[in-house]
């Protein structure tokens, strides 16, 4: 008998949108595979829902803010229902920039130098700081927030105005910008599932990029590299996916510029929708989408 899936959609963070597609997409191979399936938005009818559908596993299909930042996670922990990608931890560490970049910086993997900035500080001594450390131009970002939500390239002329953009956020990261090919490698357990490499037709691999089929994208698999580099990409992406102490399937977003990687960061909550990466890589691999589906609801577990 097909197991009762609740698949876990939507929410109110920025990635919203994104969200709803991936449930949606998941919900209907689910239903084609005689999967019995239902919706639910992360709120206040959540529990009622769960106690009267009575999964057998849940299926994470948020991203961003209290999506994939271990907050819906603590929940899921709570209800004791398994449920599909990384546990609360796993999940809090990747998705703050600031923390994972610490742990990428600890175990010598590499990553754009950073600082974080504070709108208490003052302009003046950012601009100083920059200079000293990296130069420009740079790309600035919030902390925790996913799938280059105002995340922009910024040079020494339009800084204060691009700044001026995520003042909500109180606290940022600068990072150095660091050109070359974007590449990104996927990870399902202890499956180095593939990479995929992108070339944007806008300035870099934005929101736009990602989900909007009219900013024509390029993906291109499999990504032209040696077979000693593309280990070297697959094996960092392994071990990150470790250390972080993710489950389920991550995906790690890179810059390969002059022969060397550097990791952008690492994604627990990959969409699923029909631009998305993930199921891309995974369909060059032989695992179709329902495979994925299967692989993911297999590995659901609690107290991760």
């Amino acid at each position: 008998m097909k197991k009762k899936i609740l698949i876990i959609s939507g929410g109110i963070s920025k990635e919203r949108e994104i969200s709803l597609q991936t449930g949606n997409q998941v919900a209907k191979e689910l239903k084609n595979n005689k999967y019995t399936v239902k919706i639910c938005e992360p709120n206040h009818n959540l529990f009622k829902v769960i106690k009267k559908f009575k999964p057998n596993t849940i299926f994470n299909a948020l991203h961003g803010q209290y999506g994939e930042d271990g907050y819906i996670q603590s929940i899921l922990e709570n209800i004791g229902i398994p449920y599909t990608h990384s546990g609360v931890i796993a999940s809090a560490k990747a998705m703050d920039k600031e923390v994972s970049k610490k742990i990428f910086i600890k175990h010598k993997i590499l990553t754009p130098k950073y600082i974080k900035y504070s709108f208490d500080d003052h302009f003046t001594k950012l601009i100083h700081k920059i200079k000293k450390k990296f130069g420009f131009p740079v790309v600035i970002k919030p902390i925790n927030e996913g799938s280059s939500v105002n995340v922009y390239i910024c040079n020494k002329s339009n800084l204060k105005n691009k700044l001026k953009k995520l003042k909500p956020y109180k606290e940022i990261l600068i990072e150095e910008f660091i050109s070359g090919r974007e590449i990104q490698a996927a990870i399902l357990g202890n499956i180095k599932l593939g990479a995929i490499e992108l070339k944007p037709k806008r300035k870099f691999y934005d929101y736009e990029a990602k989900y909007n089929s009219k900013a024509q994208t390029r993906h291109i698999i499999p990504v032209d590299l040696s077979k000693r580099k593309f280990n070297e990409l697959m094996i960092i992406s392994h071990r990150v996916h470790n250390l972080l102490g993710c489950k389920g399937v991550t995906r790690s977003d890179f810059k390969y510029y002059k022969n060397k990687f550097y990791l952008l960061e690492t994604n627990t909550q990959p969409g699923m929708t029909k631009l998305s990466l993930v199921p891309e890589i995974c369909m060059y691999k032989g695992i179709n989408f329902i495979k994925l589906i299967k692989l993911l609801l297999d590995d659901a577990s609690t107290n991760k």
